[in-house]
C-alpha cells in the first residue's frame, strides 16, 4: 500500500512536472503552431489595393479621409520601388524587389505580367499561401495581375492560396462594364447595367464574404485581398458621382508643364511643352479619376458597416493603399506613371484596426515589399527567407523600430514603348498619352536610390537614377522637392561613387542581406 502511494504520489507529481513543461513549451511556440482553438485570437484583414491612385486625388477624397485617415495610422513616405501594375503587385504578393521576382513589366513578351509570374512558379508562395496555411479563408476579388489568365490551363484557373476567387477573366474590365469574371471556377458575365458596375459588384463579392464567413466559420479569421480597377483609365465613374466635380483640374504643381528641362535626361528633353488641348484632356482626366474613387470610397463604408454589423470590426485591420503613383502634366508628361518621380512612387498608405493610432502619422520610408511580411506577421504566420521586406506591425503600436531602412531601391526595365499584346483587353490599356507609349519612347533602363536625410553627408533627403545611358539625375528633396534642378553635374565625385556603391549593393542583394544594405551606406 505505502509502495502504490508512494508510486501515485510520483505519478502525480511527474503528471504535473509534464504539464508545467507542456504549458512553458506551449507559451514559447509561434502563434501558428498553437491548436486551432487559439486560432480565433488571430485578426482579420481586409486589404484593399486601388490601381493608379496617387497621393493628391486620395488627400482630396474627403469620404476616405474620415473612414480611413482620422480612424488609423498614415505612412505618409509609402513607396513603390517600381511603378507599374503587374510588377508592383508581384512584389506585394511576395514581398519582393522586382530584381528577385524577375518581373518589370505587364507583357509577357518582355517576360513580365502573369503569365511571366506564372510560368516561373512565382505564386506557390504568396502571403495567400502563408496565411492560408496559418488557418485564414482567403478571399480575392477584383484586378489580378495584368493578362490574366492568359497562359494559365484554364480561363478558370485559381492561384494557389485562396479559398475564395472572384477576378474577370474577360471582356473589358477596365471599363467596369461589359466583362466576364472567373467566380470560384465558373465564368460569369457582367453587362452594362448600373448593377453591373464594376466597384460595386466587388463590395457586394467582398461583403458576402465577410458575412459568411463570420457566420458559417466562426473560428476562422479570414484575409481578403480587393482590388478594384478605379482610378485607372478610363476611370468611369458610376452613374450616381458623374458630375459632381465639375472643372476639377489637375494640381498645377511646381513641375507642371516643366519650362525648363535643359537639365534632365535626353528622354525628357525630348518632350516638347504640353498643349492646352492636352492640359484640357489631362483635366478631363483627372475629374473623372476623382469621381470614379467616390465608388471605391462606398465600398470602404460597406465593408466598415459589414465588419461592424457582423461584429468583428475591433478585431479587422483595413489597409489601403495603391499599386503605383501618377502623374498628370508634371515635368511636360502627360497622363502616366513608370518614372522616379515622386508623383508616380509615394502612394498613399493608411492601416486602421485594433491598437493602431488614430490620427498617427509614421515619416519613415515604407515600401509595398512590406505588406506580405505585415500581414504575416499579423496572422502569426513566418514568411519565408527570401522576402526582402519588413514589417510594419511595430508602427501599428505606436513604436518606431530602432533600426530602419535609411534608403530603398528603385528600378525599372521597361516598357519604353507602347505595348503591343493586347488579348482580350486583360493586358492594362496604355495610360492617354503616357510617355511610355509615345513613339519618343519612355524613361530608359534605370536604378535608383532614395535616401533619407544625413546619411551620405548630404542634409538633404536625395533621390538619384542612374540610366543605362549614361545619364544621371540627382534631387535634393529637402530645398527642391518638385525635382525641378538636377544637381548631379555639380555633386562632388565622392557623392557619386557612394551613391553608386549604395545601388550596387541593393540591387545585388535579397532577404536579410538586402535589409541590412538598406541600414548600412557606404563609408
Amino acid at each position: 500500500m505505502k509502495l502504490y502511494t508512494a508510486r501515485r504520489r510520483g505519478l502525480t507529481l511527474s503528471l504535473a512536472l509534464l504539464l508545467l513543461v507542456g504549458s512553458v513549451v506551449y507559451a514559447g511556440l509561434r502563434f501558428d503552431e498553437r491548436p486551432a482553438a487559439a486560432a480565433t485570437k488571430q485578426p482579420n484583414i481586409v486589404f484593399i489595393l486601388t490601381d493608379d491612385l496617387n497621393e493628391d486625388v486620395f488627400s482630396k477624397d474627403a469620404g476616405l479621409q474620415t473612414l480611413l485617415t482620422s480612424q488609423g495610422t498614415t505612412f505618409n513616405k509609402q513607396f513603390v520601388e517600381l511603378s507599374l501594375c503587374c510588377p508592383s503587385r508581384t512584389s506585394t504578393l511576395r514581398g519582393q524587389f522586382a530584381h528577385n521576382t524577375g518581373i518589370y513589366t505587364n507583357d509577357a513578351a518582355s517576360g513580365g505580367g502573369f503569365q511571366g509570374v506564372y510560368s516561373s512558379g512565382l505564386e506557390n508562395s504568396t502571403v495567400a499561401t502563408w496565411l492560408q496555411s496559418a488557418g485564414y479563408r482567403t478571399g480575392f476579388f477584383g484586378k489580378y495581375l495584368n493578362g490574366y489568365p492568359n497562359g494559365a490551363p484554364s480561363s478558370t484557373y485559381i492561384p494557389p492560396g485562396w479559398t475564395r476567387w472572384f477576378s474577370p477573366n474577360g471582356g473589358s474590365p477596365y471599363s467596369e462594364y461589359n466583362y466576364d469574371v472567373n467566380d470560384n471556377g465558373t465564368t460569369v458575365h457582367y453587362g452594362s447595367t448600373a448593377a453591373d458596375y464594376g466597384v460595386d459588384v466587388i463590395s457586394r463579392k467582398l461583403t458576402t464574404f465577410i458575412t459568411n464567413t463570420t457566420t458559417n466559420y466562426p473560428n476562422k479569421p479570414f484575409f481578403t485581398y480587393v482590388a478594384p480597377y478605379i482610378p485607372h483609365g478610363p476611370a468611369t465613374p458610376p452613374p450616381r458621382y458623374e458630375g459632381i466635380y465639375p472643372n476639377a483640374k489637375a494640381p498645377r504643381t511646381p513641375s507642371f508643364n516643366e519650362d525648363d528641362v535643359s537639365d534632365k535626361p535626353a528622354w525628357i528633353r525630348s518632350k516638347a511643352k504640353l498643349t492646352q488641348a492636352q492640359i484640357d484632356s489631362i483635366d478631363a482626366f483627372y475629374e473623372k479619376r476623382r469621381e470614379s474613387l467616390r465608388a471605391v470610397t462606398d465600398l470602404v463604408q460597406d465593408t466598415i458597416d459589414t465588419l461592424r454589423a457582423q461584429g468583428v470590426l475591433d478585431n479587422t485591420y483595413i489597409v489601403f493603399t495603391s499599386d503605383n503613383g501618377f502623374h498628370q502634366g508634371q515635368h511636360r508628361l502627360n497622363s502616366g506613371k513608370n518614372t522616379a518621380f515622386e508623383e508616380d512612387l509615394n502612394v498613399p498608405l493608411v492601416i486602421r484596426g485594433p491598437g493602431v493610432p488614430a490620427g498617427a502619422v509614421v515619416n519613415n520610408f515604407t515600401l509595398n515589399v512590406d505588406l506580405a511580411p505585415t500581414f504575416a506577421e499579423l496572422a502569426g504566420a513566418t514568411p519565408p527567407s527570401f522576402v526582402d521586406g519588413r514589417s510594419l506591425v511595430p508602427f501599428l503600436h505606436g513604436v518606431t523600430p530602432s533600426r530602419w531602412r535609411l534608403a530603398f531601391l528603385n528600378e525599372h526595365a521597361g516598357p519604353s514603348t507602347l505595348n503591343t499584346n493586347t488579348q482580350n483587353n486583360l493586358l492594362e490599356p496604355q495610360d492617354p498619352g503616357d510617355a511610355q507609349a509615345l513613339a519618343s519612347g519612355g524613361a530608359p533602363v534605370y536604378v535608383g536610390l532614395r535616401a533619407k536625410p544625413d546619411t551620405l553627408g548630404t542634409h538633404g533627403a536625395l533621390n538619384y537614377v542612374a540610366y543605362n545611358t549614361g545619364e544621371h539625375e540627382l534631387y535634393d528633396l529637402s530645398v527642391d522637392p518638385a525635382q525641378l534642378d538636377n544637381s548631379y553635374g555639380g555633386a562632388s565625385l565622392t557623392l557619386r561613387q557612394r551613391l553608386d556603391t549604395w545601388v550596387a549593393a541593393l540591387k545585388n542583394a535579397s532577404g536579410q542581406a538586402l535589409r541590412d544594405a538598406e541600414e548600412n551606406p557606404p563609408q
